[in-house]
């Protein structure tokens, strides 16, 4: 089978059936007759004919630091959602939270390799910087915030600075805080400058310094949290950027035979399946992952139709999720509601330096 012969079993021109398999506009009553002739004879068009004649792939590639983090999963699931209604398909590169290897995957992706690119990514440096401004095909950025590029981010400044004042609101006088790497200006500097304010802001300075660096996994929360309390002895509070690190920082405590949220309330970021099956159950914040996935495809793909309206950054919301009271608290005034997201700046004329 081929476009000749599909045409002529449907009773339409090759021009027609070519428009039919490429999205362009035909006819209602064509498109029927070519529809009954490719499900009646189960022709498909050759990947690489249409790729060679279209200079299009169909490929997105998506490049995530690793896939046994809860938040990246539900990014992932975001993104396969929206792209499993469209003509597009994934193609997935983990880079086991190596910048460096970020940096290769984009260098992979480049010259037309792909249609364009989703890139949830750890830091940026330098290098990132000039690969990005080099690429070929248009990149959305997800989970982090760059000026001047495409971006899907989440509010992390202030839904860490209200989980802070919700602990002092609750009368704890001791915090601490188990942060992530500050090069990670998301999960790293947002939250624990959210922090920091907080703690300043309410009169309580002295905790700004109560802080260890811990990496993503339960391991590195468990032995981080031994560190922090051998410095602040007296902590009736902790923080944590992720949930993994509060579920290692709450085994710990249960070794040293201190009870929590009695003795000490722990919370985390994410609200991951694994905050709800701790005991007892991790107070958390949680940020709109699958949706973060979903709009970064939709913003890839007015860049591809290169529409001028395609938004240019989205700042979604939070909501913090406290099991004590059974009820979430929304972020500030002025942000974003539970499931909805704001858009900050429109796409300019001239492409992102």
């Amino acid at each position: 089978m081929n476009i000749k012969e599909i045409a002529r079993r449907a009773g339409v021109s090759s021009a027609a059936v070519s428009r039919y398999f490429n999205n362009g506009y035909i006819s209602e009553e064509k498109q029927e007759a070519i529809r009954k002739v490719v499900e009646e004879t189960g022709y498909r068009p050759s990947l690489q004919a249409q790729t060679l004649r279209t200079k299009k792939t169909k490929m997105i590639g998506v490049i995530v630091p690793k896939i046994t983090s809860a938040s990246i999963g539900r990014i992932v699931e975001g993104i396969l959602s929206a792209l499993n209604e469209s003509e597009y398909q994934m193609l997935l590169a983990v880079t086991q939270n190596d910048p460096k290897k970020e940096v290769e995957y984009l260098n992979a992706f480049h010259d037309k390799q792909v249609d364009g690119v989703i890139l949830a990514a750890t830091v940026f440096t330098a290098e990132h910087k000039r690969v990005l401004k080099t690429l070929s095909v248009p990149v959305v950025i997800v989970g982090q915030h760059l000026p001047n590029y495409y971006c899907i981010y989440h509010d992390d400044y202030h839904a860490t600075y209200d989980l802070t004042k919700l602990f002092l609101e609750k009368g704890r006088k001791n915090l601490g805080f188990l942060g992530a790497m500050q090069q990670d200006q998301a999960a790293g500097a947002a939250r624990y400058q959210g922090f920091r304010d907080a703690v300043c802001d309410m009169g309580f300075e002295r905790f700004a310094d109560h802080f260890v660096t811990a990496e993503f996994s339960l391991a590195s929360g468990y032995e981080k949290t031994g560190e922090l309390l051998k410095k602040w002895k007296d902590l009736d509070g902790l923080i944590c950027a992720t949930d993994a690190m509060a579920v290692g920082a709450m085994q710990y405590l249960r070794e040293q035979g201190i009870h929590v949220p009695e003795q000490i309330l722990v919370a985390g970021h994410g609200d991951s399946e694994l905050a709800r099956v701790t005991t007892p159950p991790l107070v958390t914040v949680h940020y709109f992952y699958e949706k973060s996935g979903g709009l970064a495809v939709t913003m890839l793909m007015s860049l591809l139709r290169h529409e001028e309206s395609a938004v240019r950054e989205v700042k979604l919301g939070y909501h913090l999720v406290d099991p004590q009271k059974k009820s979430a608290r929304h972020n500030p005034a002025g942000e974003p509601h539970i499931g909805q997201y704001q858009t900050y700046g429109r796409m300019p004329q001239d492409s992102p330096d």
